[in-house]
């Protein structure tokens, strides 16, 4: 099992990160974090290793539904939210990536019954959203 699910986006890194908002907010998710990695590096590293990884961010998302549900089963699976969306493209890049945490994740790392089925939700809520980002205005 893969860790993340990935899909290519043929539009800028900007465009794909509204896609991807714009995605995440049709399957129930709101935007809890944002790490921009490009601007994280550039200040601490230096501009020479911010050109390096491209522009990158890391999105915190959050279906507050599905969050209660799996902290009332499972306090401790608090540690795997919220559910991390990274857009990505490298400098030399023709297209940008997509990705989002599996959250099968959470069934192999939690013991709580009700799990299996926040993780069965979450998955079909992101794989939805990766789909509409991929297929553009018209599919979000």
């Amino acid at each position: 099992m893969t860790y993340t699910h990935t899909v290519t986006v043929d539009a800028s890194f900007e465009e794909s990160v509204q896609r991807t908002r714009v995605a995440l907010a049709a399957q129930g998710f709101g935007v809890l974090t944002e790490i921009d990695v490009h601007a994280t590096f550039a200040e601490k590293l230096g501009e020479e290793a911010a050109e390096e990884v491209g522009g990158y961010l890391i999105l915190g998302a959050c279906n507050p539904a599905l969050a209660r549900r799996a902290i009332l089963a499972d306090p401790d699976v608090g540690a795997l939210l919220p559910c991390n969306v990274v857009v990505r493209r490298g400098p030399s890049a023709e297209a940008t990536t997509v990705q989002a945490i599996n959250p099968a994740i959470m069934v192999q790392l939690s013991h709580a019954a009700q799990i299996p089925g926040v993780a069965a939700e979450a998955d079909t809520r992101l794989r939805a959203a990766l789909l509409a980002v991929q297929g553009g205005p018209a599919g979000a």
